[in-house]
């Protein structure tokens, strides 16, 4: 699958970001995710790829999100050498990355990392819902805590997932707010169609683009990507 890896996101929060790979996800059992078949064993392919990715950054906003196929401390030292190396080169002062809910105990040493870089390190998790029982029994996100405010106190950021059966315009509704209370960034991720056996609800769909988009379209802290594709990397159409 050729997969684009480099975009410039204009709109709210500008800033570039980068589509790298890596070995994978660690913890590859969140039932509507296949995104960790992005994913290579092959670290000097790895490097080359990630190499080209990021040889695109200008550098234009001083702002770049890195994601991955996993969590940002997943990838591997060769490749985190040259998002150091580019994020010197290029000025970047902000740096926004991916990680799982395992991997909250890297985050200190990585934040303390990029502020000697006089880079500031932004981290998303990604949540999906603060539903604890719909999490986890139904999508199986590996997030063994209950209280929003713990799991945000690690993170700056958080994914939400809509779309899905079950979901209702309160309940997404009252996701998204509890995501505004305690992170500085919500990323609501609208179902679309993969390889996995969790499927779009298209009335929930609706519902969402209907009630929920046009409270939060223009709130500068809430990116919506109706398609998941819509910060420009991803599967090429």
């Amino acid at each position: 699958m050729e997969l684009s890896r480099y975009s410039v996101i204009n709109d709210k929060n500008p800033r570039e970001i980068v589509l790298l790979r890596g070995r994978g996800c660690a913890w590859k059992r969140c039932r509507f995710c296949d995104y960790h078949l992005d994913a290579s064993m092959d670290e000097d392919a790895n490097l080359a790829l990630n190499r080209e990715a990021l040889s695109h950054v200008t550098g234009e906003f001083r702002r770049l999100e890195v994601i991955n196929s996993g969590s940002f401390a997943e990838l591997h030292p060769s490749t985190l050498l040259e998002v150091d190396r580019v994020c010197q080169q290029r000025g970047i002062r902000d740096l926004h990355v991916e990680s799982h809910w395992l991997f909250r105990k890297t985050l200190p040493g990585l934040r303390e990392h990029f502020a000697n870089l006089g880079v500031t390190l932004h981290v998303k998790i990604g949540v999906e819902t603060f539903d604890a029982a719909y999490r986890e029994q139904v999508l199986d996100k590996g997030i063994d805590e209950t209280d929003p405010a713990i799991i945000a106190a690690p993170f700056d950021e958080c994914c939400l997932l809509f779309g899905l059966t079950g979901q209702s315009v309160e309940s997404m509704k009252q996701d998204v707010e509890t995501g505004l209370a305690h992170f500085h960034r919500v990323c609501i991720n609208i179902m679309v169609p993969n390889t996995t056996p969790i499927v779009p609800d298209l009335a929930v769909r609706d519902a969402f683009v209907r009630e929920i988009y046009p409270l939060y379209k223009d709130n500068p802290r809430v990116d919506i990507l109706l398609d998941n594709t819509d910060f420009g990397v991803g599967e090429k159409l």
